[in-house]
């Protein structure tokens, strides 16, 4: 990803030697997603998110965003998306993105109300309750269309890793990719944030007119947490695979909405903790 890699000089420390050199760090700057829609007295525009990102894909990462947070419910909800503002200081990256609604298209207010700031570790603070999937309206994932061999699951770490570029250089990026029951990264994404890679995933995604995913799993570079069970669940993926641990609200959601979380995917190895059904077992 272009500009998503900053190149500094440090003093490295190793057996007691210290030694300058050059080295590159991750980018992290500010994204505010201003949404534009009508209402009852004409056009309105609308400040509803800042996340702390690294550059790159910003228009999927605004769109799944939205679709995620289950503000639009399909691509053709959106007009327009484009970039506005100055750049950031030091950086050709323009971090401000505007995502312009149809003119049919309702948005609720009530879901606007707060502003949402993110970080790049926790995503959306406070989202810890199954209650706002339930308001919402999400159905359990009973389709059953995808199904996927043992052993193909415990190759998708190594070709994640394999196309984790920024990571190369920095070290300090989360990934996330859709695959299919073949083991084909359908779409891979690098982020600071574990949430931000997901959101880029599903927003490529969406507006590849590719949702709801069925078909498709998604596995994350880190932990399992609940609010990436929750955008795997909207974008209706059945199957979240982690190479960390998942959290106790993610072993809830996965199993109330009938969805397969699989854990500590790692080496020749992976831990089932819900919707076993889908995943053909070699022996």
């Amino acid at each position: 990803m272009a500009g998503s890699s900053h190149a500094v000089d440090i003093s490295k420390i190793s057996n007691g030697l210290q030694k300058v050199h050059a080295d590159s760090v991750a980018v992290e700057e500010p994204l505010e997603i201003r949404l534009a829609f009508s209402t009852p007295d004409g056009r309105a525009t609308r400040s509803i998110s800042i996340t702390m990102r690294t550059p790159g894909n910003d228009n999927e990462l605004a769109a799944g965003f939205l679709f995620s947070e289950s503000i639009i419910r399909q691509a053709g909800d959106i007009a327009s998306i484009e970039t506005c503002g100055p750049a950031a200081p030091d950086s050709d990256n323009h971090n401000v993105i505007r995502i312009e609604l149809g003119s049919d298209v309702s948005v609720d207010l009530g879901r606007l109300k707060r502003h949402f700031y993110t970080t790049s570790s926790c995503g959306v603070c406070g989202k810890t309750s199954l209650d706002a999937l339930r308001v919402v309206g999400i159905e359990p994932l009973t389709d059953n269309c995808l199904k996927i061999q043992g052993d193909t699951l415990i190759g998708l770490p190594g070709k994640l890793r394999a196309l984790q570029e920024t990571f190369d250089e920095t070290g300090g990026l989360h990934a996330a990719a859709a695959f299919s029951a073949a083991g084909e990264l359908i779409v891979t994404m690098e982020d600071v944030g574990r949430h931000n890679a997901v959101d880029k995933v599903v927003g490529s995604l969406l507006l590849e007119n590719r949702l709801p995913a069925v078909d498709l799993g998604l596995i994350v570079s880190g932990r399992a947490s609940f609010e990436l069970m929750q955008k795997a669940l909207v974008a209706g993926m059945p199957l979240l695979a982690a190479v960390s641990a998942p959290s106790s609200l993610a072993v809830q959601l996965a199993n109330e909405f009938d969805m397969t979380l699989i854990g500590f995917l790692r080496g020749n190895a992976f831990n089932i903790y819900s919707g076993e059904q889908r995943i053909a077992h070699d022996n």
